[in-house]
């Protein structure tokens, strides 16, 4: 008989503020890879990132809010943890070591995919993980539009998303701009927002 292997997800992103399409998305994978846990990670020091990142405690406060009650999600706290900048590769090693006999499978969005090649030891990162790209269902051409990604990534998994026009940038302006956001993101994520405080334009 074949082993049982454990299937892992890895979804990494700033989450500031974790929306409603974050937990789509992973709602997603767990359904189409048949993923046994997935670990969201916020973000630490965004080596790609050209604004500053709300502070790390409101992130993975907001991040667990936003997933709670959620099955086989675990908000993970280790790059918020981590000093110097988060580096995806030394995630996966880190989620390797502690699931020596499982399949990592990394979550990225579709512009995440097309930056691959550019990020930090980014050959390595692919020996460690199958990369899934969550692809949207409203997208046209979607079905060339991976294919240079493909002959680099010959394991590349496509999840086909719902068509969600929700971004954490939009999420922020609106909030700067004292507009209800309850749509895009669930209650009590709004609550904690409006507690701390966070987005106010300064």
């Amino acid at each position: 008989m074949e082993p049982v292997v454990l299937r892992v997800g890895v979804f990494g992103g700033a989450f500031d503020p974790p929306h409603r399409g974050h937990v789509a998305l992973a709602q997603t994978a767990l359904q189409q890879l048949q993923l046994d846990v997935l670990h969201a990670i916020p973000t630490g020091q965004a080596w790609h990132k050209s604004r500053d990142l709300t502070a790390g405690e409101h992130r993975l406060a907001m991040t667990r809010l936003a997933f709670e009650g959620i099955d086989r999600v675990q908000v993970d706290a280790r790059e918020i943890a981590r000093s110097g900048p988060s580096y995806t590769v030394d995630t996966l090693t880190e989620l390797q070591a502690a699931y020596p006999q499982a399949q990592l499978y990394l979550l990225v969005g579709e512009d995440q995919a097309q930056a691959l090649p550019t990020w930090h030891r980014w050959q390595a990162l692919v020996r460690l993980a199958i990369i899934c790209v969550a692809a949207r269902a409203d997208h046209t051409g979607a079905t060339g539009q991976f294919d240079a990604l493909k002959s680099l990534l010959p394991d590349l998994r496509i999840l086909k998303m719902p068509p969600l026009a929700i971004s954490a940038t939009d999420i922020r302006r609106r909030l700067a701009h004292h507009e209800n956001v309850i749509p895009l993101v669930f209650e009590p994520v709004a609550r904690y927002i409006d507690h701390h405080h966070l987005y106010q334009a300064s």
